[in-house]
């Protein structure tokens, strides 16, 4: 452009003004054209994304676990449900969003954010509104601790959960999510490869869960007692709701209404299929028979799976992810629970903690382009580089989450108490602890 501005100047002198004047202005221009603007499409995708992945949560994750707990425990399991997503939604807008996305720290996001300072009608998260941003996160936040719910289902005394989520997000969620996804954090500058959540999420409350259910303890007459679910229709309901959002969930956390959003959304899709039915035919023939909770349980092992592969990994690449954690979560939820005689009620730890185990390591095997995937984290090494960066994440989060939690169990434990006596958990919690009846007939 400069040249073609000398020519059509005769005059030199203002040739070589207008050059000079054109060189110092290109930086200032070639920035407004790189500044971030906001796009009505990529805000309309989030918006709907955000209510997807509330809605996994409330009504979803909610009915899912409702339907298998026994009838006097069912309007316990989403009470819980429920004030967790009233709690964590105040904490993460006075202080945990800062501590995960506020700052550039590798460990703690700071408290620059705090009480959502700064965040306004105007200010951008890339090309949608940080109040959209903020959200969408949040709804992270409150399906993790959530999870863990079914870990210690019909015996946990509800003061105490309350304080074990406000003190889990503040110390656990919020500072694993900065690792992994806020900016300079330790793991995401290591190149971890966690789309939508396989460590910040599943493997976190799955660790969080295992330890819960060993701290608190069996319930009463477990395992000898029978303890079936009261109401599989609800349970098959809420895998279906989970199915639903988490396209939100997934989709989503390209933050973007582009290819790869599409491409995640096909991918949890399959990889959902096929750990369904990987766990039903496994089920159908160690068993004789494929079960409804079965199938449900497969297609959620499926949904932790691809989580945090489904921005990077390719339709066979979800098959294969599908198939491994449809199996491998069967295996943990089952055969493995019995081995090692922990009472993990709803299988929090057997679904999300394994299938996130399964679901992080194979996104370095199939994020290799040379197996349909997107690209990998790491600049050099390959697959086994990029498996030893997954695996240093898992490793993380297993030790930190497991000790932080284990510390948080149990100062409750020796001051406030974590659960029911005996009698009340006879009763049954909905009657003990909320004083209400699911059913009255």
């Amino acid at each position: 452009m400069t040249d073609v501005l000398v020519k059509q100047i005769k005059n030199k002198r203002l040739a070589l003004a207008a050059g000079l004047l054109f060189s110092l202005l290109a930086p200032a221009l070639a920035f407004a054209d790189e500044a971030p603007k906001l796009s009505a499409g990529d805000t309309a995708w989030m918006l709907t994304s955000t209510a997807l992945v509330l809605f996994m949560t409330i009504p979803g994750l909610s009915l899912f676990y409702a339907g298998m707990v026994r009838s006097k425990n069912a309007l316990s399991v989403l009470m819980q449900c429920f004030a967790i997503t009233a709690l964590v939604t105040i904490l993460w807008a006075v202080y945990a969003y800062s501590i995960a996305f506020g700052g550039d720290g590798p460990y703690w996001g700071g408290l620059s954010k705090a009480f959502l300072a700064g965040v306004g009608v105007d200010t951008l998260s890339g090309t949608i509104p940080e109040t959209v941003f903020m959200t969408f996160q949040m709804t992270f936040a409150i399906i993790t601790p959530a999870l863990i719910v079914g870990a210690f289902a019909e015996r946990m005394k509800f003061s105490a959960m309350l304080v074990f989520t406000a003190l889990w997000l503040t110390f656990v969620y919020a500072p694993i999510a900065h690792w992994v996804w806020g900016g300079d954090g330790w793991l995401g500058g290591k190149g971890i490869l966690d789309f939508a959540g396989g460590t910040v999420v599943h493997i976190n409350a799955g660790i969080a869960g295992l330890v819960a259910a060993i701290m608190v303890g069996r319930r009463k007459g477990y395992p000898g007692t029978p303890m079936m679910p009261h109401n599989l229709t609800y349970t098959i309901v809420g895998a279906g709701m989970l199915w639903v959002g988490w396209f939100g969930f997934n989709a989503g956390s390209e933050l973007a209404a582009d290819g790869t959003a599409g491409m995640a959304m096909a991918v949890t899709q399959i990889a959902t299929a096929a750990a369904a039915l990987a766990w039903m035919l496994t089920e159908w023939m160690l068993h004789g028979k494929p079960s409804v909770l079965g199938i449900a349980s497969g297609a959620v092992a499926g949904l932790v799976a691809i989580t945090p592969a489904s921005g990077t990994a390719g339709p066979m690449g979800a098959i294969a992810i599908g198939l491994a954690s449809g199996v491998g979560c069967f295996i943990g939820a089952t055969r493995l629970k019995r081995a090692l005689g922990y009472d993990d009620s709803l299988d929090a730890f057997g679904v999300h903690g394994i299938g996130g185990i399964i679901g992080a390591l194979l996104t370095g095997v199939f994020a290799a382009p040379s197996l349909g995937g997107a690209g990998l984290g790491v600049e050099s090494g390959g697959i086994a580089a990029q498996v030893g960066v997954q695996a240093l994440g898992v490793a993380a989060t297993l030790v930190y989450t497991g000790v932080v939690t284990f510390v948080i169990l149990f100062i409750l434990k020796v001051t406030i108490g974590l659960r029911v006596s005996d009698e009340e958990e006879t009763e049954g919690l909905d009657i003990s602890q909320h004083d209400e009846r699911a059913y009255n007939l």
